[in-house]
């Protein structure tokens, strides 16, 4: 069985993360791990990830660092362009995990009835 390797963005103390990348680790599936706290988030990603899932399913509304925000700040993100301007200054506020799959497509978050199915449609 091959599966191609896929790319998981995220923050390694993030608990969904830990948990995605276990789930992946436990099914022998490949996979690179970009860590926004080391490397950032690269522009044409989230360019791409704001184009594809889009900018409310990326803005994580919920996580502490949202909360730290003052209103003035948080009041930025009532368009797509406040919110990806947001998520470049503040890449924690980006919903993780990112996954972009070998097959081009990118998800947010982690489902695992989804990641099986797409596995499933991965094996030859």
């Amino acid at each position: 069985m091959s599966i191609p390797t896929l790319t998981l963005y995220g923050i390694p103390n993030c608990d969904t993360v830990r948990r995605a990348r276990a789930w992946l680790t436990a099914r022998g599936v490949p996979h690179e791990f970009h860590d926004f706290k080391k490397h950032g988030v690269p522009a044409e990603r989230l360019q791409r990830w704001l184009d594809g899932p889009g900018a409310d399913r990326l803005l994580n509304r919920r996580g502490t660092t949202w909360r730290t925000l003052d209103a003035a700040t948080q009041a930025r993100a009532a368009d797509a362009a406040g919110i990806a301007t947001l998520l470049r200054e503040h890449p924690s506020l980006i919903r993780r995990p990112v996954v972009e799959w070998p097959d081009g497509t990118t998800t947010v978050g982690f489902d695992e009835a989804d990641w099986n199915q797409r596995l499933a449609s991965a094996i030859p």
